[in-house]
């Protein structure tokens, strides 16, 4: 039996493509993560190619996608994305590129004038220094978002016509609409719905709080993206209920699809998660179902 959502056209927001040869990965090759999202990501150590993508996502009408940088060496932002231009040009994903630049090195407006000269480039995702746990500060560190050269290097994105994809823990997000209150010409894009990772009552405080300061900036969208947690199986109901809710603060008009294929599939299929969020969404409206899928995302990245 064919679902509707199969015909619906999608662009997805939020995905990666790993070269263990062409790229240098550390958190994939030698310097494993000790705090992955989603734990243990062994799994994840190979190569995924536009070909592994399109078989992932058989059956849908994928016609966009965004990669999204994939945490490749810093130390050469411009690699990865030229890699990802010749990956381009012969397989015809990704359509656009999320790059890398570190807001707080002293080469940033270089970094940032190659990665915007880029056609596929549209925007820029620097995660800022965050800490391990909500009991934690980060304050004062280098990279943190009270740091005034990471701040300086953040707003100098709306100069080059570039978007930010936000990506922080949900104790954070409060902090991080405050930065956001500073670049309202800037396009935020906050993934991975707010990396709801504690979904005890108090911890949905803390992120529902987050996300209502962070959805009163009309410069804001967001990705419904990641659902996983690090120490537990993906839940359909528990899912749902942050879904729903996380559309209600934001609404439909300003919230996307992001499959963060492969990592996504630690926990889920790439079929499955979109079956779960076509059900967690079957209430809305054709126009509503569109915008999710596809309309808000080509004007968020301008696709």
């Amino acid at each position: 039996m064919t679902d509707a959502i199969d015909n619906q056209p999608i662009i997805d927001t939020h995905h990666h493509f790993f070269d263990l040869e062409a790229v240098y990965y550390p958190w994939l090759t030698d310097r494993p993560e000790p705090n992955f999202l989603l734990g243990n990501y062994d799994a994840i150590k190979r190569n995924f190619s536009p070909e592994d993508y399109r078989r992932a996502a058989a059956g849908f009408n994928i016609v966009k996608t965004v990669h999204v940088e994939a945490e490749a060496d810093h130390d050469e932002p411009l690699r990865e994305t030229r890699w990802l231009v010749g990956v381009a040009a012969e397989s015809g994903l990704p359509t656009a590129i999320v790059a890398h630049a570190t807001f707080h090195a002293p080469d940033v407006e270089a970094v940032l004038e190659a990665q915007a000269a880029c056609p596929l480039v549209r925007g820029i995702r620097c995660k800022p220094t965050t800490s391990v746990t909500p009991r934690e500060s980060v304050r004062g560190k280098p990279g943190a978002m009270d740091d005034t050269k990471w701040l300086a290097g953040l707003k100098r994105l709306a100069a080059h016509g570039l978007s930010w994809d936000l990506r922080v823990p949900f104790w954070h997000l409060a902090e991080a609409a405050d930065v956001v209150a500073e670049i309202p010409d800037t396009v935020v894009i906050v993934e991975h719905t707010g990396l709801a990772w504690d979904r005890s009552e108090e911890g949905l405080a803390v992120w529902r709080d987050g996300m209502t300061r962070l959805a009163a900036r009309d410069n804001v969208w967001l990705k419904i993206s990641e659902l996983g947690l690090p120490d537990g199986p993906w839940d359909y109901d528990d899912n749902r209920r942050l879904v729903l809710e996380a559309l209600d603060i934001f609404g439909v008009e300003r919230a996307m699809f992001g499959s963060n294929a492969p990592v996504s599939g630690i926990r889920i299929g790439f079929a499955e998660l979109i079956h779960a969020l076509r059900r967690m969404t079957e209430g809305l409206s054709a126009d509503e179902r569109h915008r999710f899928w596809y309309a808000n995302a080509a004007e968020a990245y301008r696709l």
